[in-house]
């Protein structure tokens, strides 16, 4: 299986998808420590909820990918 990177999909809104998704993850984390709350994530399908200043679990993921396997 060797799906196409979204950076090479053809339509301007799947490839402004991922990094809009990236921006809107650090809006909620910025937010969530200013008011205090927690920002709830999925990692592994576990659920979490990182509170401001606790270490947050690794947000580093693959690029997604897009369209059928080839």
């Amino acid at each position: 299986m060797n799906p196409k990177p979204i950076q090479q999909a053809k339509s301007a809104d799947l490839r402004g998808a991922w990094p809009a998704l990236q921006r809107a993850a650090q809006r909620a984390h910025r937010l969530a420590a200013q008011t205090g709350t927690a920002v709830v994530v999925t990692q592994g399908g576990v659920m979490q909820h990182i509170y401001p200043g606790q270490q947050q679990p690794a947000t580093h993921s693959p690029e997604p990918t897009y369209g059928k396997p080839l």
